[in-house]
Formats: structure tokens, C-alpha cells, sequence
């Protein structure tokens, strides 16, 4: 009887072990901050009287996590979530010292394809990944400097909206096993992104965002 107890014991640690590696079939659940920083390459506002007429615009942090499944022992799926951010529009070029013209929120939507290097139970375990990167932008907001700019007035300020777009994310992160289920991971990701900016003037401005994204978090695998 001690013998089988033993053997019983055993079996269900092997079990368990198997279970909070990073193997196939494995959940794991993080939480963190993320910041988004876009590289920004402006065109010029169309029909603008002050010729090199662009734009810029800043990064911003929030509280991020993400799911990633484990489909084989090497190849996983990962679901980033986090908050909307929020970003302030400035002048550049031509306008470069006109500061604020406007703001926007987005929330990037991502779905990514993973490869895990290593041991499914090695404490260190980099991955690499590649996915698509649905921006969407809302609550887009001009001020009194961009009515200024475009010739717009108080009673008839200007507006802008940004299109949505999709683009593709490269990735490049690692994890860090603090316990048996418990993990640190960090990840850098480069997203290949265009829009378009329309004002109520009808004016456009087509800009290339190409942002940088790092993530810091903590998880739970089970």
C-alpha cells in the first residue's frame, strides 16, 4: 500500500508539473502597463496657405494585459488588452511652435501568432511574433489653434477625424518564471500603420504612425 501511495503521489506531481509549464495546452494571463509611442512622418495639409503645414503627436501609458494559449509547446496565440489611450495632436512644420491642435483616443486591436525558444519549463524563455494591428481612432478633438490655423471661427470651429486602419505588429518579448505559476514578462512591438486626417474644411493630412508599443507584466499560468 505504501508503495502504491507513492507511486500515486508521484504520478500526480509529474502531472502537476506539466501543468505550469509553458507547455501545449497552457492558459496564461498577465496584467501591467503598456505605453505607445508613434514615430510620426506627416505629410502636408492639403490647400493650407502656410506651405509644410504638418502634424505630430505623443505616447501615452495605460494599464494593459493580454492572454496567450499555448497550442503546442513552441507555438502560441496571444489577445493584448488594455485601456484606450489617449493622444495629444500637435503642430509641426510650418506650425511646428503652434503646440496643441487637437486630440484623440485609440485602442489598438491585436491578435498575434507566437514562437516560445527553450524548454517548456525553463525560467527564461524569449518568443518572437507576428500579427495584424486594428487602430481604431475616436473622440477626435480640435481646438482653438487648429480652427485658427484653417481659417475656421467660434461660431464655426474646425473638426477632425482620423480613420481607423490595419496594419502589421512585429514582436519580440521574453518571460521570466517567478515561481512555479507565476511569471514576469516584457515585450517590444513595432506596428506598420497609415492614416488619413480629415477636417471639416475638407483638408486631409496622410500620416504614417509606425508606433513602438513596450509592455511590462505580471501573470499567472495554470
Amino acid at each position: 500500500m505504501k508503495l502504491n501511495t507513492t507511486c500515486i503521489t508521484a504520478a500526480l506531481l509529474l502531472v502537476a508539473g506539466a501543468a505550469q509549464a509553458q507547455s501545449a495546452g497552457t492558459w496564461m494571463l498577465r496584467g501591467g502597463a503598456t505605453n505607445i509611442t508613434p514615430s510620426v512622418d506627416s505629410g502636408n495639409l492639403s490647400a493650407s496657405s502656410a506651405s509644410g503645414t504638418r502634424i505630430d503627436s505623443d505616447g501615452n501609458t495605460q494599464l494593459a494585459g493580454g492572454i496567450t494559449y499555448m497550442l503546442t509547446d513552441h507555438w502560441a496565440v496571444d489577445l493584448p488588452l488594455a485601456l484606450p489611450f489617449k493622444h495629444n495632436l500637435t503642430g509641426d512644420g510650418a506650425i511646428a511652435g503652434a503646440g496643441k491642435i487637437g486630440e484623440t483616443k485609440s485602442l489598438p486591436m491585436s491578435l498575434f501568432g507566437q514562437y516560445r525558444f527553450g524548454e517548456t519549463n525553463a525560467q527564461f524563455r524569449p518568443f518572437v511574433g507576428a500579427g495584424l494591428t486594428y487602430a481604431k481612432f475616436y473622440k477626435e478633438r480640435g481646438n482653438a489653434t487648429l480652427t485658427a490655423i484653417t481659417g475656421g471661427s467660434s461660431s464655426n470651429p474646425t473638426t477632425l477625424s482620423l480613420k481607423s486602419k490595419l496594419g502589421l505588429t512585429l514582436q519580440a518579448g521574453a518571460t521570466v518564471a517567478l515561481t512555479e505559476r507565476w511569471f514576469a514578462e516584457g515585450m517590444v512591438s513595432k506596428t506598420f500603420l497609415k492614416t488619413r486626417g480629415t477636417l471639416s474644411t475638407g483638408q486631409t493630412i496622410d500620416v504614417t504612425l509606425n508606433p513602438t508599443t513596450f509592455c511590462l507584466g505580471v501573470g499567472y499560468k495554470f
